[in-house]
Protein backbone atom coordinates (compact mmCIF):
# COMPACT_ATOMS: atom_id res chain seq x y z
CA UNK A 1 0.00 0.00 0.00
CA UNK A 2 1.57 3.65 -0.88
CA UNK A 3 2.31 6.02 1.56
CA UNK A 4 -0.67 8.39 1.71
CA UNK A 5 -0.43 11.63 0.64
CA UNK A 6 -0.43 15.28 3.32
CA UNK A 7 -3.16 16.38 1.04
CA UNK A 8 -5.84 16.00 -1.78
CA UNK A 9 -7.63 18.62 -2.89
CA UNK A 10 -10.51 17.90 -4.77
CA UNK A 11 -11.80 20.72 -7.33
CA UNK A 12 -9.81 22.73 -9.48
CA UNK A 13 -11.46 26.26 -9.21
CA UNK A 14 -9.30 29.15 -8.56
CA UNK A 15 -8.94 28.86 -4.83
CA UNK A 16 -7.59 24.84 -4.87
CA UNK A 17 -6.16 26.11 -7.83
CA UNK A 18 -4.04 28.54 -5.66
CA UNK A 19 -3.54 25.97 -3.17
CA UNK A 20 -1.77 24.19 -5.72
CA UNK A 21 0.67 26.31 -6.28
CA UNK A 22 1.07 27.66 -3.32
CA UNK A 23 2.01 23.79 -1.81
CA UNK A 24 3.95 23.03 -5.09
CA UNK A 25 7.53 24.34 -3.21
CA UNK A 26 7.04 23.05 0.09
CA UNK A 27 8.68 20.07 0.66
CA UNK A 28 7.23 19.60 3.88
CA UNK A 29 3.59 18.69 1.92
CA UNK A 30 2.96 16.06 -0.61
CA UNK A 31 -0.42 16.84 -2.46
CA UNK A 32 -2.44 15.98 -5.29
CA UNK A 33 -5.09 18.04 -6.97
CA UNK A 34 -7.98 16.63 -8.86
CA UNK A 35 -10.22 17.93 -10.86
CA UNK A 36 -13.20 16.19 -13.37
CA UNK A 37 -12.87 18.55 -16.29
CA UNK A 38 -10.46 17.70 -19.20
CA UNK A 39 -8.71 21.15 -18.35
CA UNK A 40 -9.09 24.43 -16.13
CA UNK A 41 -12.06 26.49 -17.06
CA UNK A 42 -13.50 29.22 -14.41
CA UNK A 43 -17.27 30.65 -16.12
CA UNK A 44 -16.06 30.22 -19.52
CA UNK A 45 -19.85 30.83 -20.99
CA UNK A 46 -19.53 34.51 -19.27
CA UNK A 47 -16.12 35.95 -21.85
CA UNK A 48 -18.39 38.95 -22.98
CA UNK A 49 -16.08 41.46 -24.89
CA UNK A 50 -14.78 43.57 -22.63
CA UNK A 51 -15.57 41.67 -19.27
CA UNK A 52 -13.10 41.98 -16.81
CA UNK A 53 -12.68 40.93 -13.15
CA UNK A 54 -14.03 43.16 -9.99
CA UNK A 55 -11.11 43.11 -8.18
CA UNK A 56 -7.42 43.90 -8.99
CA UNK A 57 -4.80 41.99 -10.61
CA UNK A 58 -2.94 41.24 -7.21
CA UNK A 59 -5.85 39.45 -5.99
CA UNK A 60 -4.23 36.69 -8.55
CA UNK A 61 -3.34 32.62 -7.18
CA UNK A 62 -0.45 33.52 -5.00
CA UNK A 63 0.67 37.16 -5.07
CA UNK A 64 -1.01 38.04 -1.61
CA UNK A 65 0.36 35.00 -0.21
CA UNK A 66 3.74 35.41 -1.67
CA UNK A 67 4.66 38.16 -4.60
CA UNK A 68 7.83 35.91 -5.25
CA UNK A 69 5.67 33.44 -6.49
CA UNK A 70 6.79 32.30 -10.09
CA UNK A 71 2.48 31.66 -10.35
CA UNK A 72 1.82 35.49 -10.13
CA UNK A 73 0.08 37.22 -12.64
CA UNK A 74 2.77 39.46 -13.48
CA UNK A 75 4.59 36.62 -14.35
CA UNK A 76 2.17 34.80 -16.52
CA UNK A 77 2.09 38.36 -18.34
CA UNK A 78 5.97 38.48 -18.14
CA UNK A 79 5.93 35.09 -19.99
CA UNK A 80 3.48 35.67 -22.64
CA UNK A 81 4.68 39.05 -23.53
CA UNK A 82 2.72 41.39 -22.75
CA UNK A 83 3.76 43.13 -19.09
CA UNK A 84 4.41 46.19 -20.67
CA UNK A 85 1.29 46.41 -22.75
CA UNK A 86 -0.72 45.52 -19.00
CA UNK A 87 1.51 48.48 -17.81
CA UNK A 88 0.23 51.25 -20.49
CA UNK A 89 -2.96 50.03 -20.50
CA UNK A 90 -3.08 51.62 -16.42
CA UNK A 91 -6.13 49.51 -15.93
CA UNK A 92 -5.99 46.98 -12.46
CA UNK A 93 -8.23 44.69 -13.87
CA UNK A 94 -7.64 41.82 -15.62
CA UNK A 95 -9.96 40.67 -18.61
CA UNK A 96 -12.44 37.79 -17.77
CA UNK A 97 -10.38 36.00 -20.58
CA UNK A 98 -7.08 37.00 -19.52
CA UNK A 99 -7.60 35.62 -16.19
CA UNK A 100 -8.89 32.16 -17.09
CA UNK A 101 -5.85 32.21 -19.75
CA UNK A 102 -3.62 32.74 -16.73
CA UNK A 103 -5.15 29.89 -14.62
CA UNK A 104 -4.74 27.24 -17.24
CA UNK A 105 -1.31 28.35 -17.36
CA UNK A 106 -0.44 27.89 -13.97
CA UNK A 107 -2.08 24.41 -13.83
CA UNK A 108 0.12 23.46 -16.85
CA UNK A 109 2.89 24.39 -15.07
CA UNK A 110 2.17 21.90 -11.92
CA UNK A 111 3.25 19.06 -11.54
CA UNK A 112 0.48 17.40 -8.61
CA UNK A 113 -2.86 18.29 -11.04
CA UNK A 114 -5.06 15.52 -12.12
CA UNK A 115 -7.83 16.70 -14.96
CA UNK A 116 -10.44 14.92 -16.42
CA UNK A 117 -10.36 12.29 -12.86
CA UNK A 118 -14.03 12.48 -11.18
CA UNK A 119 -14.40 11.80 -7.44
CA UNK A 120 -16.53 9.16 -7.15
CA UNK A 121 -16.68 7.82 -3.09
CA UNK A 122 -14.39 9.13 -0.28
CA UNK A 123 -14.15 7.11 2.93
CA UNK A 124 -12.00 6.88 6.09
CA UNK A 125 -9.57 4.46 7.13
CA UNK A 126 -10.12 4.51 11.31
CA UNK A 127 -6.95 2.32 11.30
CA UNK A 128 -4.71 4.27 9.29
CA UNK A 129 -6.25 7.33 9.77
CA UNK A 130 -6.93 8.05 6.42
CA UNK A 131 -9.09 9.40 3.64
CA UNK A 132 -9.62 6.84 0.80
CA UNK A 133 -10.39 8.57 -2.42
CA UNK A 134 -12.09 6.51 -5.15
CA UNK A 135 -12.11 7.86 -8.81
CA UNK A 136 -14.11 7.11 -11.61
CA UNK A 137 -10.95 5.57 -13.05
CA UNK A 138 -10.40 2.90 -10.71
CA UNK A 139 -7.68 4.96 -8.65
CA UNK A 140 -7.79 5.00 -4.85
CA UNK A 141 -5.61 7.90 -3.47
CA UNK A 142 -5.06 8.35 0.23
CA UNK A 143 -4.57 11.18 2.60
CA UNK A 144 -4.41 12.55 5.51
CA UNK A 145 -5.72 15.82 4.95
CA UNK A 146 -8.92 16.53 2.50
CA UNK A 147 -9.61 20.77 0.96
CA UNK A 148 -12.76 20.58 -1.25
CA UNK A 149 -12.80 22.96 -3.84
CA UNK A 150 -15.86 21.33 -5.99
CA UNK A 151 -17.60 25.25 -6.72
CA UNK A 152 -20.73 26.00 -6.55
CA UNK A 153 -23.01 25.03 -9.44
CA UNK A 154 -25.20 27.14 -11.41
CA UNK A 155 -28.46 27.60 -9.28
CA UNK A 156 -31.92 27.14 -11.15
CA UNK A 157 -35.30 28.90 -9.64
CA UNK A 158 -37.37 26.02 -8.62
CA UNK A 159 -40.36 27.09 -11.13
CA UNK A 160 -38.10 26.91 -14.06
CA UNK A 161 -36.62 23.38 -13.43
CA UNK A 162 -37.51 20.56 -16.33
CA UNK A 163 -39.29 23.44 -17.79
CA UNK A 164 -38.52 22.35 -21.51
CA UNK A 165 -37.25 24.26 -24.28
CA UNK A 166 -33.92 26.25 -24.43
CA UNK A 167 -33.83 28.21 -21.50
CA UNK A 168 -30.63 28.57 -20.45
CA UNK A 169 -28.36 29.54 -17.34
CA UNK A 170 -26.07 32.85 -17.51
CA UNK A 171 -22.91 29.91 -17.31
CA UNK A 172 -24.07 28.60 -20.83
CA UNK A 173 -24.55 32.47 -22.50
CA UNK A 174 -21.77 32.26 -25.08
CA UNK A 175 -22.48 29.13 -27.22
CA UNK A 176 -25.99 30.03 -26.85
CA UNK A 177 -25.66 33.83 -27.92
CA UNK A 178 -26.43 33.99 -31.55
CA UNK A 179 -29.11 31.09 -31.59
CA UNK A 180 -31.09 33.87 -28.95
CA UNK A 181 -30.60 36.62 -30.82
CA UNK A 182 -32.79 35.21 -33.71
CA UNK A 183 -35.62 35.54 -31.77
CA UNK A 184 -38.37 37.90 -31.66
CA UNK A 185 -38.31 38.00 -27.70
CA UNK A 186 -35.39 37.52 -25.05
CA UNK A 187 -36.47 37.91 -20.69
CA UNK A 188 -33.37 38.26 -18.51
CA UNK A 189 -34.20 37.32 -15.14
CA UNK A 190 -31.77 37.77 -12.51
CA UNK A 191 -30.03 41.27 -10.98
CA UNK A 192 -26.11 40.72 -10.42
CA UNK A 193 -23.28 41.38 -12.76
CA UNK A 194 -23.68 38.45 -15.08
CA UNK A 195 -27.78 39.87 -15.80
CA UNK A 196 -26.47 43.42 -15.88
CA UNK A 197 -23.74 42.17 -18.98
CA UNK A 198 -25.86 39.86 -20.69
CA UNK A 199 -28.62 42.85 -20.75
CA UNK A 200 -25.72 45.18 -21.85
CA UNK A 201 -25.20 42.61 -24.89
CA UNK A 202 -28.68 42.21 -25.65
CA UNK A 203 -29.28 45.44 -26.15
CA UNK A 204 -26.43 46.60 -27.96
CA UNK A 205 -27.95 45.00 -30.92
CA UNK A 206 -31.96 44.91 -30.21
CA UNK A 207 -32.10 47.34 -33.13
CA UNK A 208 -29.98 44.93 -35.72
CA UNK A 209 -32.10 41.63 -34.80
CA UNK A 210 -35.45 43.43 -33.70
CA UNK A 211 -36.33 41.70 -30.59
CA UNK A 212 -37.57 43.02 -27.43
CA UNK A 213 -36.19 42.72 -24.71
CA UNK A 214 -36.69 42.76 -21.13
CA UNK A 215 -34.85 42.11 -18.05
CA UNK A 216 -36.72 40.98 -14.62
CA UNK A 217 -35.34 41.34 -10.99
CA UNK A 218 -36.77 40.21 -7.74
CA UNK A 219 -34.34 42.85 -6.12
CA UNK A 220 -36.07 46.64 -5.49
CA UNK A 221 -33.53 48.33 -7.60
CA UNK A 222 -30.64 47.53 -9.67
CA UNK A 223 -28.04 47.68 -6.94
CA UNK A 224 -24.69 48.25 -7.62
CA UNK A 225 -21.48 46.65 -6.01
CA UNK A 226 -20.60 48.43 -2.92
CA UNK A 227 -16.56 49.11 -3.48
CA UNK A 228 -15.74 51.93 -1.35
CA UNK A 229 -12.36 51.21 0.70
CA UNK A 230 -13.50 51.04 4.08
CA UNK A 231 -16.56 48.19 2.72
CA UNK A 232 -13.50 46.73 1.38
CA UNK A 233 -11.89 46.25 5.22
CA UNK A 234 -14.72 43.86 5.41
CA UNK A 235 -12.54 41.32 3.13
CA UNK A 236 -10.22 41.36 6.04
CA UNK A 237 -8.94 38.94 9.04
CA UNK A 238 -10.83 41.35 11.46
CA UNK A 239 -13.72 40.88 9.85
CA UNK A 240 -13.29 37.11 9.77
CA UNK A 241 -12.36 37.31 13.43
CA UNK A 242 -15.76 39.15 14.02
CA UNK A 243 -18.16 37.81 11.79
CA UNK A 244 -17.64 34.03 12.60
CA UNK A 245 -17.41 34.59 16.48
CA UNK A 246 -21.26 36.11 16.00
CA UNK A 247 -24.25 34.00 16.90
CA UNK A 248 -25.70 31.38 13.62
CA UNK A 249 -28.92 33.06 13.53
CA UNK A 250 -26.80 36.55 13.22
CA UNK A 251 -24.53 35.29 10.64
CA UNK A 252 -27.66 33.95 8.58
CA UNK A 253 -29.43 37.62 9.03
CA UNK A 254 -26.08 39.37 7.35
CA UNK A 255 -25.80 37.14 4.71
CA UNK A 256 -28.73 37.71 3.26
CA UNK A 257 -28.09 41.67 3.88
CA UNK A 258 -24.41 41.76 2.51
CA UNK A 259 -25.74 40.55 -0.58
CA UNK A 260 -24.52 43.53 -2.25
CA UNK A 261 -21.39 43.59 -1.03
CA UNK A 262 -19.90 40.95 -3.38
CA UNK A 263 -23.71 40.01 -5.88
CA UNK A 264 -24.53 43.89 -6.90
CA UNK A 265 -23.12 45.05 -10.15
CA UNK A 266 -20.51 47.51 -11.37
CA UNK A 267 -21.49 50.78 -10.93
CA UNK A 268 -19.84 51.95 -14.34
CA UNK A 269 -21.63 49.09 -16.14
CA UNK A 270 -24.80 50.43 -14.69
CA UNK A 271 -24.42 54.34 -16.02
CA UNK A 272 -23.61 52.66 -19.52
CA UNK A 273 -26.73 50.74 -19.58
CA UNK A 274 -28.28 53.58 -18.83
CA UNK A 275 -26.74 55.59 -21.67
CA UNK A 276 -26.83 52.81 -24.07
CA UNK A 277 -30.83 53.09 -23.74
CA UNK A 278 -30.35 56.88 -24.14
CA UNK A 279 -28.17 56.40 -26.85
CA UNK A 280 -31.41 54.03 -28.63
CA UNK A 281 -33.86 56.12 -27.84
CA UNK A 282 -32.65 58.98 -29.15
CA UNK A 283 -31.45 57.03 -32.66
CA UNK A 284 -35.22 55.08 -32.87
CA UNK A 285 -36.57 58.79 -32.25
CA UNK A 286 -39.23 56.61 -29.82
CA UNK A 287 -39.46 54.00 -27.21
CA UNK A 288 -36.80 51.40 -27.22
CA UNK A 289 -38.72 48.13 -27.10
CA UNK A 290 -37.25 47.16 -24.09
CA UNK A 291 -38.63 46.68 -20.28
CA UNK A 292 -36.87 46.59 -16.95
CA UNK A 293 -39.03 45.30 -14.52
CA UNK A 294 -37.56 45.58 -10.50
CA UNK A 295 -39.77 44.09 -7.38
CA UNK A 296 -40.95 41.30 -9.55
CA UNK A 297 -40.68 37.85 -8.08
CA UNK A 298 -40.94 35.25 -10.65
CA UNK A 299 -43.84 32.64 -9.35
CA UNK A 300 -44.37 29.78 -11.91
CA UNK A 301 -43.36 28.94 -15.55
CA UNK A 302 -44.13 27.60 -18.35
CA UNK A 303 -43.56 26.25 -22.09
CA UNK A 304 -45.58 25.91 -24.99
CA UNK A 305 -43.72 23.49 -27.73
CA UNK A 306 -46.32 24.39 -30.30
CA UNK A 307 -45.34 28.26 -30.11
CA UNK A 308 -42.17 28.17 -28.61
CA UNK A 309 -43.46 30.22 -26.10
CA UNK A 310 -42.22 30.84 -22.25
CA UNK A 311 -45.23 32.11 -19.91
CA UNK A 312 -43.04 33.90 -16.74
CA UNK A 313 -46.11 33.83 -14.45
CA UNK A 314 -44.98 37.54 -11.80
CA UNK A 315 -45.11 38.91 -8.89
CA UNK A 316 -44.68 42.76 -8.36
CA UNK A 317 -43.81 42.74 -4.50
CA UNK A 318 -44.33 46.09 -3.44
CA UNK A 319 -47.81 46.05 -4.73
CA UNK A 320 -48.74 42.55 -4.63
CA UNK A 321 -50.07 42.39 -7.80
CA UNK A 322 -49.64 39.30 -10.66
CA UNK A 323 -49.17 39.72 -13.74
CA UNK A 324 -47.77 37.22 -17.06
CA UNK A 325 -44.93 37.97 -18.98
CA UNK A 326 -44.45 35.91 -22.89
CA UNK A 327 -41.45 35.48 -24.34
CA UNK A 328 -39.50 33.32 -26.29
CA UNK A 329 -35.96 33.33 -24.99
CA UNK A 330 -35.17 33.23 -21.30
CA UNK A 331 -31.66 33.51 -19.46
CA UNK A 332 -31.50 32.45 -16.60
CA UNK A 333 -28.96 35.13 -14.42
CA UNK A 334 -29.53 32.99 -10.96
CA UNK A 335 -26.06 32.74 -9.90
CA UNK A 336 -24.69 29.78 -8.50
CA UNK A 337 -25.69 28.26 -4.76
CA UNK A 338 -23.57 25.64 -2.79
CA UNK A 339 -24.33 21.84 -2.75
CA UNK A 340 -22.50 18.83 -0.93
CA UNK A 341 -20.52 16.96 -2.84
CA UNK A 342 -23.08 12.91 -2.85
CA UNK A 343 -19.48 11.56 -3.05
CA UNK A 344 -18.83 12.72 0.57
CA UNK A 345 -21.87 10.57 1.67
CA UNK A 346 -19.76 7.73 3.10
CA UNK A 347 -18.03 10.29 5.98
CA UNK A 348 -20.85 12.51 6.51
CA UNK A 349 -20.45 11.25 10.01
CA UNK A 350 -17.26 12.86 10.13
CA UNK A 351 -18.13 16.34 8.72
CA UNK A 352 -20.10 19.17 11.17
CA UNK A 353 -23.19 20.44 10.61
CA UNK A 354 -24.90 23.56 11.65
CA UNK A 355 -28.51 24.33 12.63
CA UNK A 356 -29.69 24.90 9.15
CA UNK A 357 -28.01 21.75 7.51
CA UNK A 358 -25.00 23.21 6.28
CA UNK A 359 -21.75 22.99 7.05
CA UNK A 360 -20.37 24.08 9.94
CA UNK A 361 -17.41 25.74 9.20
CA UNK A 362 -14.66 26.48 11.77
CA UNK A 363 -12.47 29.91 12.16
CA UNK A 364 -9.48 28.07 10.14
CA UNK A 365 -11.89 26.78 7.72
CA UNK A 366 -12.28 22.86 9.02
CA UNK A 367 -15.31 21.06 8.30
CA UNK A 368 -14.94 18.01 10.03
CA UNK A 369 -15.15 16.41 13.37
CA UNK A 370 -11.67 16.58 14.54
CA UNK A 371 -11.32 20.46 13.57
CA UNK A 372 -7.92 20.02 11.32
CA UNK A 373 -8.56 16.96 8.69
CA UNK A 374 -11.39 18.11 5.62
CA UNK A 375 -11.14 22.02 4.52
CA UNK A 376 -13.70 23.85 2.35
CA UNK A 377 -13.13 26.62 -0.20
CA UNK A 378 -15.83 28.96 -0.76
CA UNK A 379 -18.69 28.13 0.30
CA UNK A 380 -19.01 29.56 3.62
CA UNK A 381 -20.65 33.16 3.39
CA UNK A 382 -22.60 32.09 6.37
CA UNK A 383 -19.41 31.11 8.51
CA UNK A 384 -16.45 33.74 6.86
CA UNK A 385 -19.26 36.45 5.49
CA UNK A 386 -18.21 37.82 2.26
CA UNK A 387 -14.54 36.86 2.33
CA UNK A 388 -15.71 33.38 1.69
CA UNK A 389 -15.97 34.16 -2.45
CA UNK A 390 -13.35 36.73 -2.67
CA UNK A 391 -10.29 36.04 -5.04
CA UNK A 392 -8.26 38.44 -2.80
CA UNK A 393 -9.10 36.71 0.11
CA UNK A 394 -8.30 32.87 -1.33
CA UNK A 395 -4.53 33.44 -0.62
CA UNK A 396 -4.72 34.78 2.59
CA UNK A 397 -7.25 31.28 3.21
CA UNK A 398 -5.06 28.85 1.97
CA UNK A 399 -1.92 30.29 3.88
CA UNK A 400 -4.16 29.75 6.95
CA UNK A 401 -4.89 26.37 5.94
CA UNK A 402 -1.40 25.54 4.87
CA UNK A 403 -0.43 26.75 8.10
CA UNK A 404 -2.78 23.98 9.57
CA UNK A 405 -1.53 21.51 7.94
CA UNK A 406 1.85 22.34 8.66
CA UNK A 407 1.71 23.36 12.09
CA UNK A 408 4.21 26.32 11.76
CA UNK A 409 3.48 29.66 9.01
CA UNK A 410 5.00 28.64 5.85
CA UNK A 411 3.11 31.97 4.37
CA UNK A 412 2.68 34.82 6.91
CA UNK A 413 -1.04 35.55 7.63
CA UNK A 414 -1.99 38.32 8.38
CA UNK A 415 -3.54 38.88 11.82
CA UNK A 416 -4.66 42.66 11.15
CA UNK A 417 -4.84 44.87 8.53
CA UNK A 418 -8.37 46.73 8.65
CA UNK A 419 -8.17 50.93 9.98
CA UNK A 420 -11.38 50.22 11.30
CA UNK A 421 -12.71 48.07 14.27
CA UNK A 422 -15.71 45.67 14.28
CA UNK A 423 -16.34 44.46 17.60
CA UNK A 424 -16.07 45.88 20.99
Amino acid sequence: MSTPLDLIGIGLGPFNLGLACLTEPIEELDGLFLESKPDFEWHSGMFLEGAHLQTPFMSDLVTLADPTSPYSFLNYLKEKGRLYSFYIRENFYPLRAEYNDYCRWAAAKLGNVRFSTTVTRVEYDEAEGVYAVHTDGGETYRARHLVLGTGTPPYVPEPCRDLGGDVLHNSRYMTSRDALKAKKSITVVGSGQSAAEIYFDLLSEIDVHGYRLNWVTRSPRFFPLEYTKLTLEMTSPEYVDYFHALPEETRYRLETAQKGLFKGINGDLIDAIFDLLYQKSVETGGPVPTRLLTNSALESASYDEETGTYTLGLRQEEQGREFELHTEGLVLATGYKYRVPEFLEPVRDRLKWDGHGRFDIARNYSVDVTGRGVFLQNAGVHAHSVTSPDLGMGPYRNSYIIRELLGTEYYPVEKSIAFQEFTV
